[in-house]
C-alpha cells in the first residue's frame, strides 16, 4: 500500500510522476532527454550560439545590474554565464544535463573563464545549500517555461533563499500568442504534458512574481543571425527585483 505522503516534497514528487518522460520532468529522466538534445553541438538550434541573450546585455549597458554574485539556472552550453564573467560577475551555473555542463565547460576554458558549474536539480541544490548566495542576480534563459506547474513553488522557494535583497531576477520564457502551450494548468495534468513548454502574459508573470518590483517586461528583440547577441520574439524578457528592505530569509515572493 502506498501511503507515503509526509510532506510538500513528497506531493511535489508525486505530481513530477505524473508528466511523461522528456523536457517536462524535473528530474532525471528530464536530465537524460536534455542530454539528447544537446549531444550534437552541430545542430540548428537558435540558442545553441555562443552569443549572450539581448536583453541581458541591455540590462548591463544601461546600469540597470551590476556586476556581483550571479546564478544562471539552466545554463545549457553556457553562452550567459560566460558573458557574465567577462563582465566580473562571480558566476556558479547549475543544469540537469551533464552534456550541456561539458560543452559549457569546453566553452569557459577556451574563454579563460572562472565558473562554477553545478550538475543536479537547482531547487535540491539550492536547499541543500551546495549553491552560494545570496546572489545580486539571478539569471534565467528558457528554463522556467519548462517547469510544470507546481514547480513554480520551487522556483519561488529558490529566489526566497538565493535572491539577495535589491538583487534581480531575469528571465525569458515562451510568450502566449507567439510559443508555447496555453491550455490552462489543470488540463496540463490531464494531458501528462507541457506540450513542449508552457506560454505566459505579461499578467501571469506580474502574479507569479508579485512580491517582486518590476523594472522592465517586454518582448525580446528579434536579432538576425549575423548580430553579436540572442534573441528572438517569440520569447518574453523581464526584470524584477526584490525589494532592498525585504529581510534576511525566506518571503512570501508570490504574494503581493
Amino acid at each position: 500500500m502506498d501511503r507515503n505522503i509526509r510532506s510538500v516534497d513528497d506531493v511535489l514528487s508525486l505530481l513530477d510522476g505524473l508528466f511523461a518522460p522528456g523536457a517536462d520532468r524535473w528530474t532525471a529522466d528530464g536530465a537524460d532527454w536534455w542530454d539528447g538534445f544537446y549531444a550534437d553541438r552541430s545542430r540548428p538550434v537558435p540558442f545553441f550560439v555562443a552569443k549572450p541573450d539581448e536583453n541581458l546585455v541591455s540590462y548591463l549597458d544601461r546600469g540597470l545590474i551590476v556586476p556581483g554574485r550571479a546564478l544562471d539556472l539552466g545554463c545549457g552550453p553556457g553562452r550567459n554565464a560566460l558573458h557574465l564573467a567577462s563582465l566580473g560577475f562571480e558566476v556558479d551555473a547549475v543544469d540537469l544535463s551533464p552534456t550541456a555542463l561539458d560543452w559549457a565547460r569546453d566553452r569557459a576554458r577556451e574563454a579563460g573563464a572562472d565558473i562554477r558549474f553545478h550538475h543536479g536539480d537547482a531547487f535540491a541544490l539550492a536547499a541543500s545549500g551546495a549553491l552560494g548566495g545570496p546572489y545580486d542576480l539571478v539569471y534565467d534563459s528558457g528554463c522556467f517555461h519548462h517547469l510544470p506547474p507546481h514547480r513554480r513553488i520551487s522556483y519561488l522557494g529558490l529566489l526566497e533563499r538565493s535572491l539577495a535583497p535589491g538583487g534581480h531576477l531575469g528571465l525569458t520564457c515562451f510568450a502566449a500568442g507567439a510559443m508555447g502551450s496555453e491550455l490552462s494548468d489543470a488540463e496540463h495534468y490531464r494531458r501528462g504534458g507541457l506540450g513542449g513548454g508552457l506560454a505566459y502574459d505579461p499578467e501571469s508573470l506580474r502574479r507569479i512574481f508579485a512580491g517582486l518590483e518590476e523594472r522592465e517586461l517586454r518582448r525580446m528583440h528579434d536579432e538576425p543571425e549575423e548580430a553579436p547577441h540572442f534573441g528572438e520574439a517569440f520569447l518574453w524578457t523581464a526584470l524584477f527585483r526584490r525589494p532592498a528592505d525585504a529581510p534576511t530569509g525566506p518571503v512570501r515572493l508570490g504574494t503581493a
